[in-house]
């Protein structure tokens, strides 16, 4: 175990490369990440290899180096760009005499700093001891088998096996009441879709700008920074399109190149909103350089979850640093509908609402329809959906309704009432 200072974390960043291996992940986002941990960068360590080194990721070189760097700057934490097995970690800690710690355990500490609601707490803690279970054995290497001798022996569990065991029961305890959680929300997505309320899921690149342009179409005032991970709990709200047909905005955390697989297995209830959706805006930075691999890394976190086939909006936002003009590209050839736009000036945001209504509304007909005295309950449920045109008072009573019926509304309204194209 290895002390931290009480001034705050002073990290050395080591950015390997492979040729072997898919391109490592960018080191400016590292950085980025870094600093969101709370870490000051005292210096990067790159190297190039045709492969990791077995036992220590990097060569003995660049392990000369690091140690030099970590006495000349007085660091206490080195951060590596990869994700390193539990013996690498071990014989690198051993080599720097200081906690060396990987791009996924960096993530899982950022996770853990911005978790607020209980739900969110539980899947990141899920998600460290799971990850922390393939590492136990680097903090008891003194006790990895018990030794022969007076006093050494005995039945019972040693050091290793207790933590291994203590560990598995807080996973089940967390996965038991993570999994009444997940009930509790399927239960409101269930109630949603009986209600026929559309969902529209934000979707992108962390630091995309979702939830500024959440707050700009909701009105709300959720958290927003500029920086990365800033939102990890969702947030659900009822808003109207322009013709006043409701739909729930889902805010959800923001993806990244290489996300922790045990993270997306922690918050695959919170994932469930973005693969239920009726549409996902997916919200590109367009003052990102890097903004096709941006597209590129979302869609394939979007494959992984199995939510490919949900229809998209690409929204390119913050227009106002690219300085890109504000359009709108209709969906056509295959490719996905797109808006450019500014969600901290507002620019385009009035036609963003009118893309949403438009897909929302795409294949919905409109529908006349009477309703007797005694179907009143009907024509509130018709308004709660937001659906009624205009309405006309009946002299014998009842009423006569132009509405605008989707698939789903329209199965459910043909059993109660004749409709008339």
């Amino acid at each position: 175990m290895f002390d931290r200072k009480s001034s705050g974390e002073q990290a050395i960043i080591v950015h390997p490369e492979f040729q072997q291996q898919s391109a490592s992940s960018d080191l400016n986002e590292f950085i980025e990440l870094v600093n969101s941990a709370g870490c000051s960068v005292n210096g990067v360590v790159s190297t190039t290899r045709h492969r990791p080194d077995p036992a220590t990721c990097i060569g003995s070189g660049k392990i000369e180096e690091l140690v030099e760097m970590i006495r000349e700057t007085d660091s206490d934490l080195v951060l590596f760009n990869f994700e390193l097995s539990p013996a690498q970690e071990r014989n690198l800690e051993k080599a720097a005499c200081v906690r060396v710690h990987d791009r996924t355990t960096l993530i899982l500490d950022i996770f853990a700093q911005r978790a607020r609601s209980h739900e969110g707490k539980l899947q990141v803690e899920l998600a460290q001891l799971r990850h922390m279970s393939t590492r136990l054995v680097r903090g008891w290497t003194h006790l990895e088998r018990q030794k022969g001798g007076i006093g050494l022996r005995g039945p019972g569990e040693t050091q290793l096996e207790t933590d291994r065991r203590l560990l598995g029961h807080r996973v089940r305890t967390l996965r038991s009441r993570l999994d009444k959680l997940i009930t509790q929300r399927t239960q409101g997505r269930r109630s949603r879709q009986r209600d026929h309320v559309p969902v529209v899921a934000l979707v992108g690149y962390t630091n995309a700008g979702k939830s500024t342009l959440f707050n700009t179409l909701s009105g709300e005032t959720i958290y927003t920074a500029d920086q990365l991970f800033a939102t990890l709990d969702p947030t659900l709200r009822k808003i109207s399109t322009p013709n006043h047909r409701p739909f729930v905005l889902a805010d959800t955390v923001g993806f990244i190149q290489s996300l922790p697989h045990d993270l997306v297995t922690a918050f695959h209830s919170t994932l469930d909103e973005v693969r239920e959706a009726d549409l996902l805006l997916h919200i590109i930075d367009d003052s990102d350089p890097a903004v096709s691999d941006r597209i590129d890394q979302v869609q394939q976190v979007i494959t992984e979850i199995d939510a490919a086939d949900v229809p998209q909006i690409l929204v390119y936002n913050k227009i106002d640093l690219s300085g890109h003009a504000h359009q709108v590209l209709d969906a056509r050839d295959d490719r996905r509908a797109r808006i450019w736009l500014s969600s901290q000036r507002g620019d385009g945001v009035d036609a963003l609402m009118h893309l949403i209504n438009h897909h929302l509304n795409d294949s919905s007909k409109p529908y006349r329809l009477q309703l007797e005295p005694a179907q009143g309950q009907l024509r509130a449920t018709l308004y709660e959906w937001g659906v009624i045109q205009s309405e006309d008072n009946l002299p014998e009573g009842g009423w006569a309704l132009e509405v605008i019926l989707n698939e789903r509304e329209q199965a459910q309204v043909a059993e109660l009432v004749v409709l008339n194209d």
